[in-house]
């Protein structure tokens, strides 16, 4: 797994508990129109960072999201996986201090960077400073 991001914004598809995957109700969202819409993206983020009420979808995404960090998400299916991979790309290509502040939130010690950084080199991806 790659990083905090990854995982927070993977988790828009794969948003609540399950036995041993993550619910795929989210799996044919259009990340596109998420990440691409202002407004939508805002909401998301917003919630995750505690500044604004969340949709119930946004809920369960920042319910999850510990769980799927602490797990590797190994409880994501490999579409959720993939989609996760455009997510961390797209931020931290388009909104690196967006990143920034998810991960201050959901891995202030580093640890999750630490663990998922080389994976996320090995994929062409360059975790924000």
């Amino acid at each position: 797994m790659m990083s905090a991001t990854i995982l927070a914004f993977s988790t828009i598809i794969a948003a609540s508990f399950a036995a041993s995957t993550y619910t795929t109700q989210y799996d044919n969202i259009d990340l596109d129109e998420i990440l691409n819409n202002e407004r939508v993206y805002i909401k998301y983020f917003n919630c995750l960072i505690g500044k604004d009420q969340c949709t119930p979808d946004g809920k369960e995404l920042k319910e999850t999201l510990p769980d799927a960090l602490k797990t590797e998400c190994s409880k994501c299916t490999e579409k959720q996986k993939a989609g996760a991979e455009k997510v961390l790309r797209f931020v931290i290509e388009n909104r690196p201090d967006d990143y920034k502040q998810v991960e201050a939130i959901y891995d202030p010690e580093g640890i999750y960077r630490q663990k998922f950084g080389a994976e996320a080199k090995e994929k062409g991806i360059e975790l924000p400073k």
